[in-house]
């Protein structure tokens, strides 16, 4: 039933939206540049949800100097358990999750061993812009760690699984969850080897799963029945994603969701550019989801009740 994934006929039957018509069709017309630091910058994006009232994890501190750098343990004292991240990153890269440290030792969430040294030269990378957008001067963020819902345990390697949804005029347009694997380092980014599983906009439920863009049914790692997968509290993850069109005015981005075991629902980061693997994901194409929006969904309603209308379009077909 994946042919379609290595048939270009196909591929345009199903209304697969392309980088170019992504870029000059829908981003160009719907976010306006100077939008962009407001989720490009990590920092500037947590403060940003704190005052809209999404919740989003806590920041511990920000490293902007190289100066402050060698007093990196005063930010974490404290705290057993952090992430250090690049503000201006993207792909997941630069981000160090360290889940037990002690004097000059430090315990990565794939069991790695770090110096202080190590962890020293990691946060000087990301304030030279090794990891940022651009290769440019960058914040380092440290932030607390998430710990992800039981539901989840058996789904994701040694990594927090996030749901990525592409939110187009305020409504949750598509939506994925993405799986840690032992190949992807425990990180859930799809590039890397992590697992997309494409969710059903109005359920949260499974409809396909991917791994570099190949249909699977089990998780590589744990062997976890795929097709069982199904997300707790949907409406509240969709709720942020509805509600961070508001807080940020772009009409077209990607929010990032995790599930606290203790918080819930926890907006990540956003992204202006979102990419387009969550199309093979779903085994379908975001151009009929953007115009069924344009052309049914009513205009200005508050994000609940964006949220209810999804919902409710759910109930009338299974009636």
């Amino acid at each position: 039933m994946f042919a379609w994934l290595q048939i270009p006929k196909k591929l345009k039957a199903c209304g697969i939206l392309g980088m170019n018509a992504r870029n000059f069709k829908v981003i160009s017309k719907l976010n306006k540049r100077r939008l962009y630091p407001l989720v490009d910058d990590k920092v500037q994006t947590k403060e940003l949800a704190v005052k809209a009232g999404i919740t989003t994890t806590q920041k511990i501190g920000i490293i902007e100097y190289q100066g402050q750098v060698k007093n990196f343990q005063e930010l974490v004292k404290g705290h057993t358990e952090f992430v250090i991240k690049p503000s201006h990153g993207s792909g997941g890269k630069g981000v160090l999750v360290i889940k037990e440290w002690s004097d000059d030792t430090f315990i990565t969430a794939s069991e790695k061993r770090l110096s202080y040294k190590q962890v020293y030269q990691h946060i000087s990378n990301i304030l030279s812009g090794l990891y940022s957008l651009g290769g440019r001067y960058d914040v380092a963020l440290i932030e607390e760690m998430v710990h992800f819902s039981d539901v989840f345990q058996n789904f994701s390697y040694q990594g927090v699984p996030d749901v990525r949804v592409i939110v187009y005029k305020g409504y949750p347009a598509m939506a994925m969850m993405r799986l840690a694997t032992s190949e992807s380092g425990g990180r859930a980014n799809l590039h890397q080897g992590a697992v997309g599983v494409g969710l059903d906009i109005q359920t949260g439920k499974t409809l396909n799963a991917v791994m570099h863009n190949i249909p699977i049914l089990v998780h590589p790692d744990t062997k976890a029945d795929l097709k069982k997968l199904k997300v707790p509290l949907w409406r509240e993850h969709l709720l942020i994603s509805a509600k961070a069109y508001e807080m940020t005015g772009l009409g077209y981005f990607g929010a990032d969701i995790v599930l606290d075991k203790e918080k819930g629902p926890m907006m990540l980061e956003l992204n202006a550019r979102p990419g387009l693997a969550i199309q093979i994901a779903n085994a379908n194409g975001l151009k009929g989801a953007l115009k069924k929006i344009d052309k049914y969904y009513p205009k200005n309603l508050s994000p609940e009740e964006r949220i209810d209308f999804i919902l409710k379009r759910q109930k009338t077909k299974t009636k």
